[in-house]
């Protein structure tokens, strides 16, 4: 996998995430409430500052109120698009 394939990939996952959570029109204090974890979590996640692990990903889609089928579907789907876009 290509390191820009690679980012555009992060890029996508963490757009899902903010996205989400502006849906629900949550802040990220209080997702970060919901974990346990201070604001500076969440806006690192966001930022790609740092990344989350498949365990941390699940609780943060828990916080968003969203299972992880959900979340991964809609996820497959807009990386899906972002390559066809690319190559098309």
């Amino acid at each position: 996998m290509s390191k820009t394939t690679y980012t555009q990939a992060n890029d996508i996952f963490r757009e899902l995430l903010k996205e989400t959570r502006g849906a629900k029109n949550l802040t990220q204090a209080d997702v970060a409430k919901s974990l346990g974890v201070p604001q500076s979590y969440v806006s690192k996640y966001e930022s790609g500052e740092r990344r989350l692990d498949f365990v941390e990903t699940a609780l943060v889609c828990e916080a968003l109120e969203m299972s992880i089928e959900d979340f991964a579907a809609a996820y497959s789907t807009r990386l899906a698009r972002g390559r066809r876009t690319k190559s098309g």
